[in-house]
């Protein structure tokens, strides 16, 4: 077994009624990003090297990170490091999104990678991206995103350890 595959994964697959076209822009714009990522405002529209930013629903930068590939509207992949501070110590992980158009919908792959063994991330992130995907799934389809899935304590802890 090599060291690679010890290393934790995620992938998640959803099928969203919508086109591609619309999944990237929601993917890449703040002013829609924080329709369903839970007031989360997520920057991604910039060529390799550009930033991917996330600022928390007070206004605070939660992440800054390299986009490492962007090819709208099929596939976006981009560094994930949090800049809470419980999680300096982490190296960066991965997060590819690939979209392809599927009988009229967009078939939305996430595959969020290349963690350490004993990541702290891996387990929040296995949580949120299904929370996240969902809303943003019901948000393109109904207009309307999901209630945070966490209550509002916790929410506020997160938004002030940024």
């Amino acid at each position: 077994m090599t060291a690679a595959a010890n290393k934790p994964s995620f992938v998640y697959v959803t099928y969203i009624a919508t086109s591609p076209d619309k999944v990237w822009q929601a993917l890449t714009k703040p002013d829609i990003s924080e329709k369903y990522w839970f007031g989360y405002r997520v920057e991604a529209d910039g060529g390799k090297g550009a930033r991917m930013t996330a600022r928390n629903p007070a206004g605070k930068l939660a992440h800054d990170d390299p986009i490492i590939e962007s090819d709208p509207p099929k596939k976006l992949v981009y560094a994930w490091k949090p800049l809470y501070r419980d999680m300096a110590n982490e190296r960066p992980s991965r997060v590819t999104f690939t979209l392809e158009p599927f009988k009229g919908q967009t078939r939305l792959t996430v595959t969020h990678d290349e963690f350490d063994e004993g990541s702290q991330i891996f387990p929040m992130i296995s949580a949120g991206w299904p929370a996240v995907l969902s809303s943003l799934k019901s948000f393109l389809e109904t207009g309307k995103g999901l209630e945070p899935s966490w209550n509002e304590e916790a929410q506020q802890r997160a938004a002030a350890e940024v």
